[in-house]
């Protein structure tokens, strides 16, 4: 008989074969957290007035005067989107704030776009019920996926909304009108 079964001859499982055969199920069915894979960088003060250093240096060059140069002597012109990538990291961290990395293209769960967003997973879920967010249904499923561009995309055009409500709050208070 094989060593995985009880010897009772019922074709019950071991209790090791299951906690294998549940770890294996976990492994497969498990989602690690897109947040966990992200490259973050947090502004430590060490950090940030190194970064403030980069961020003027960067200010007087040119888009094609960086190079990166290597301990074994290897030097490479960076491409100007690189530079533009260094250039606005560099002058966040400089201001005290963490980067996260990520590609444009992520799929997020609903929960990881809330976090994102620094919204509650209910309201999120009404964003995408509304199609504020796209979002796209699994096959056969509840569950929603969301691409980190359309949740970026969002998040502009509610920054945009609010910039735009504080124009005209200052509009009214320097006219002097009653609000």
């Amino acid at each position: 008989m094989d060593a995985r079964w009880n010897d009772n001859g019922a074709g019950v499982p071991s209790p090791q074969f299951r906690l294998q055969l549940l770890r294996i199920l976990e492994a497969r069915m498990a989602r690690t957290g897109v947040m966990k894979k992200a490259l973050q960088i947090e502004a430590a003060s060490e950090q940030a007035r190194s970064a403030s250093v980069v961020v003027d240096a960067m200010a007087d060059e040119g888009l094609d005067g960086v190079v990166l140069s290597f301990p074994d002597g290897t030097s490479v012109a960076l491409p100007a989107m690189l530079v533009d990538v260094v250039r606005q990291t560099a002058g966040e961290l400089a201001n005290g704030q963490s980067v996260t990395i990520l590609p444009a293209e992520t799929i997020l769960t609903p929960a990881e776009a809330a976090q994102l967003l620094g919204l509650s997973r209910p309201f999120v879920v009404r964003l995408l019920d509304d199609g504020e967010i796209p979002s796209e249904r699994l096959p056969g499923s509840r569950h929603r996926r969301v691409r980190l561009s359309d949740v970026l995309a969002f998040s502009a055009r509610r920054e945009q909304r609010r910039e735009g409500r504080r124009q005209v709050s200052d509009s009214v208070a320097k006219a002097g009108l009653p609000y």
